[in-house]
């Protein structure tokens, strides 16, 4: 299991803005993390199907299947596996329905590199602590 202490953290980033994906999976590949892209809510679920993740960071607002829907099937699929929707509309409403949903966090654009890594590191320590206390 990549949550184990000798490997690293899986996480699944999952945008249609494939230049944002592809320098967020550099910059967090460059802290440690096994990076895991999808462009689009289908392509995150086959990939889901496929790999064990620690967590899924999930872009709120996509063409097709959008952040609420993809993180509805991840929840199905994964219950415990924490996902974190970024949304670049900071709208309270579209916050509470990810909560209310299942959403371990949120994000909204644009975001400081650093605040994204804090919330990441804090939700994979606490689904350690979760897993540690079974």
């Amino acid at each position: 299991m990549s949550a184990e202490k000798d490997t690293p953290a899986r996480i699944l980033l999952v945008d249609d803005e494939v230049d944002f994906v592809r320098v967020l999976a550099k910059r967090l590949g460059r802290r440690g993390f096994e990076v895991l892209t999808a462009f689009s809510g289908p392509e995150a679920i086959q990939t889901l199907r496929e790999h064990e993740v620690d967590i899924a960071v999930v872009d709120f607002k996509m063409e097709g299947l959008d952040g609420i829907e993809v993180l509805k099937v991840f929840k199905m699929m994964v219950p415990g596996m924490p996902v974190m929707i970024l949304t670049g509309h900071s709208s309270q409403a579209a916050a509470r329905e990810g909560h209310r949903l299942g959403a371990a966090d949120y994000l909204a654009k644009p975001y400081r590199f650093e605040d994204l890594l804090a919330k990441i590191q804090t939700l994979l320590r606490e689904r350690e602590n979760e897993n540690g206390n079974l």
